[in-house]
């Protein structure tokens, strides 16, 4: 989901602009029920303040940053309650690991502040939540992944690849070029699913890293002999991780789509029965 600003459209729906609005139309209602004034005035007058107000307020700056504003909170709302759907649909197991870290997050936010006396937390508490979000978006590509690896039998796609070789060695021209086509399939199908399943160790052990980090701060917070102590905690490190196993991500993700391509094509290729009986 995308919010697409338009500032003209967020003045316009302003309560002081709908109230100025309102307000034109019952001055305009009464000048016609009393014959005080033309209603006509009163509607012009209206119009032109009405043009005034978006011409000025839309591009004002200082009315441009609460839109801003305005619209990162409803983004962050719109992300929470998808985030909230998405771990419904989790399995048990992962379910009580995202409920076991909030928990975690929690439980490090109030023994700050019983430990340090204090009323708000650091920023780097704070960004508990941001790495608790990184760990949901995180389990849920890693099982994605886990379970289209799953649904795969590597070792039939070796087989096949090693039968569409002697297949290819002993055919005729004709038939050897769709045969060194099939196994340029399978090949490309083999590094496919490795490239995949290296992306699921790294998810897993970043995974680990978040949920044993989660376990250092409360440690740390703990036991700290003064608050400053809790600037001593590498976030930026777990930060800069979580990011670099995003990047690595985004990068691989097309392959999910050309598995599922070649898993379609290699199946146009599959030997028939005489070709397995050789």
């Amino acid at each position: 989901m995308e919010f697409r600003i338009s500032y003209i459209k967020e003045a316009l729906k302003e309560p002081i602009n709908i109230g100025g609005l309102l307000l034109a139309g019952a001055a305009a209602a009464y000048a016609a029920t009393t014959g005080f004034l033309d209603p006509t005035f009163v509607l012009a007058g209206a119009l032109v303040a009405e043009g005034f107000y978006l011409a000025t307020v839309p591009a004002s700056t200082f009315y441009r940053r609460i839109v801003d504003r305005r619209s990162r909170r409803l983004m962050e709302d719109w992300r929470r309650k998808q985030r909230l759907e998405l771990i419904k649909t989790f399995d048990p197991r992962e379910r009580e690991a995202v409920d076991y870290l909030s928990w975690m997050k929690n439980q490090i936010a109030s023994n700050f502040k019983k430990f340090a006396r204090l009323q708000e937390t650091p920023p780097q508490v704070r960004e508990l939540e941001t790495t608790w979000e990184a760990f949901v978006d995180l389990l849920d590509e890693y099982r994605r992944r886990r379970n289209h690896l799953r649904s795969i039998n590597r070792q039939a796609i070796e087989n096949q690849l090693r039968q569409a070789e002697r297949a290819a060695e002993f055919s005729d021209e004709a038939t050897r070029q769709l045969h060194e086509k099939n196994v340029a399939i399978l090949r490309r199908r083999i590094q496919t699913f490795d490239d995949i399943e290296r992306s699921v160790k790294r998810v897993e052990a970043q995974l680990q890293m978040i949920e044993n980090f989660f376990g250092l701060v409360n440690d740390q917070v703990v036991t700290m002999p003064t608050p400053e102590h809790i600037s001593a905690l590498d976030f930026d490190t777990l930060l800069s991780s979580i990011e670099t196993t995003r990047e690595i991500l985004q990068q691989t993700a097309p392959v999910m789509t050309q598995l599922d391509a070649l898993q379609r094509d290699a199946a146009q290729f599959r030997p028939t029965l005489a070709a397995e009986r050789r």
